[in-house]
């Protein structure tokens, strides 16, 4: 049984310190073998709440590609970076498992590790770590209609219980809540922000400068834009287009479901016109530049992909 078949079985059972336990005997180990782990060569950053638990899907589901060993993503490059290297390498296979697996799949060619952390995007130095510590690694960026995104996040946060104020409140109190947050994160690398991660709202729906950041550690060969809501719309081709675009040869999933979608359940979880209109007014420039990046303008900027 693999590891995180083992993890998830262990969760539903033992109470959660005996579960964190064993997860940290698992990382104790990957950090004593991390000298034959593999080291991931595809990262998908985010954004947050625009469809990267269904890429990740589809992406573990690849015969070419193999995920962490515990979770989808490690958290490393934002707020783990103290931990080290060998913290972040413990999270993959070991070499010699991947190589024996997929001979006996009969898989040929090469076979890479991903992971996936939604905020990479967000975080003003993951970028410069990924690029000090992955020089060679792809980057996958999913971008959405930003005032979904922001309104599904806020849902997100709720259910986490990292939110209680209303959406149209929590949008208001943002500025102050994140105030000097960023400048801090920067400033001190071993910091960790609860309000920059959970409450920017509207702040993680202004792509363009995000990407750039990746655009310029990495290069903009590297760094792949996906329009999220074409996505959903064409999953099939845009699956493909993404696969051509990373190297990876060409694999067609028999299903594309959409995972980890929360929808409306009150009044409140979602941006009247009005509110809605003013965010639009807000994300102008933002999307402006962001169809530079994408070649095209934003799907939610026009009327291809159906409300």
């Amino acid at each position: 049984m693999r590891v995180r078949a083992l993890t998830r079985a262990l969760d539903r059972r033992l109470p959660g310190g005996v579960t964190t336990r064993l997860r940290a005997l698992a990382l104790l180990w990957g950090r004593l073998t991390s000298w034959g782990r593999m080291t991931p060569s595809i990262i998908v950053v985010g954004a947050q709440r625009s469809g990267t638990t269904t890429l990740f899907r589809l992406l573990e589901a690849h015969p070419h590609l193999v995920r962490p060993t515990l979770d989808k993503g490690t958290g490393y490059f934002d707020d783990h970076y103290g931990r080290g290297r060998r913290w972040y390498v413990a999270h993959f296979p070991m070499r010699s498992v991947v190589r024996a697996r997929a001979k006996a799949a009969g898989v040929e060619g090469r076979v890479q590790a991903f992971e996936c952390s939604g905020y990479y995007l967000f975080h003003p130095l993951a970028a410069e770590r990924l690029a000090r510590d992955l020089p060679d690694a792809q980057v996958v960026v999913l971008v959405r209609d930003p005032v979904e995104r922001a309104s599904s996040a806020h849902r997100h946060e709720v259910a986490r219980g990292f939110e209680t104020l209303p959406l149209g409140e929590a949008l208001d109190a943002e500025d102050l809540r994140t105030r000097g947050e960023s400048t801090r994160l920067k400033s001190e690398p071993g910091y960790a922000s609860f309000e920059h991660r959970h409450h920017a709202y509207v702040q993680r729906g202004e792509y363009a400068h995000q990407i750039t950041r990746f655009v310029d550690a990495l290069g903009e060969d590297r760094v792949h834009v996906v329009d999220a809501d074409r996505f959903f719309a064409a999953p099939e081709q845009e699956f493909a287009d993404l696969q051509q675009r990373l190297g990876l040869p060409a694999w067609s999933p028999q299903t594309v479901e959409r995972w980890n979608a929360r929808p409306a359940t009150a009044p409140g979880d979602t941006t009247d016109d009005e509110l809605r209109s003013r965010l639009m007014r807000h994300y102008e420039t933002h999307d402006a530049e962001l169809a530079r990046l994408l070649g095209h303008e934003p799907s939610w900027r026009t009327a291809e992909v159906a409300s």
